[in-house]
């Protein structure tokens, strides 16, 4: 049975669901998962083996959590031990527009630069505005950005959810093909 990895960063706890969810759909594809938020490890060198890892965080204000990249610059042996994947969550990754997507990916590439970690693939997954989440300067900070952009999500006393479910949970069993076919090479 295979043993799986997932670390994330939240903030808001969109990111953490995202990796619940993951790892659901990897346990139902027969494997062992080990889940943890980067804050509760993030100076802590893990042991493996593991058969693969799943790193993922949240975008906020252009940079995934700190906890995240000083976890992965401490586990980066472990990470090149293993097939890796990063997944990456924000709002500018629901978008369509070929600008937002370029948003998505300068922040996976500034993380990648600054941890010096080079996943196998990465994945870009729509997160949510949170706005009961939000502090008060946050909450208006990001209506008056939703409103700047065109976006009709301006009703701060609900939350809204970008995240395509179907989409997480093909990544995660297509992951785990991933992990079978190099077992299998």
């Amino acid at each position: 049975m295979a043993r799986l990895l997932i670390v994330y960063g939240t903030t808001e706890g969109h990111t953490a669901l995202v990796a619940r969810r993951l790892a659901e759909v990897i346990q139902q594809e027969g494997c062992d998962v080990e889940l943890h938020e980067s804050k509760e490890i993030r100076g802590t060198t893990l042991k493996g083996p593991f058969d693969g890892v799943l790193i993922g965080g949240s975008v906020h204000a252009g940079d995934h959590q700190s906890s995240l990249r000083e976890f992965v610059k401490h586990n980066r042996d472990l990470l090149a031990a293993a097939p890796s994947a990063f997944f990456s969550v924000s709002l500018a990754a629901a978008e369509v527009d070929a600008e937002a997507s370029g948003e998505a990916q300068v922040a996976v590439d500034k993380f990648i630069r600054e941890t010096g970690w080079h996943p196998e693939r990465v994945e870009l997954i729509a997160g949510a505005l949170v706005y009961t989440q939000y502090n008060l300067f946050i909450r208006h900070l990001m209506k008056l950005i939703a409103k700047h952009e065109g976006r009709t999500e301006l009703d701060t006393s609900r939350d809204y959810d970008f995240t395509d479910w179907d989409a997480v949970e093909r990544f995660g069993r297509s992951f785990v093909q991933h992990l079978r076919q190099n077992a299998a090479a």
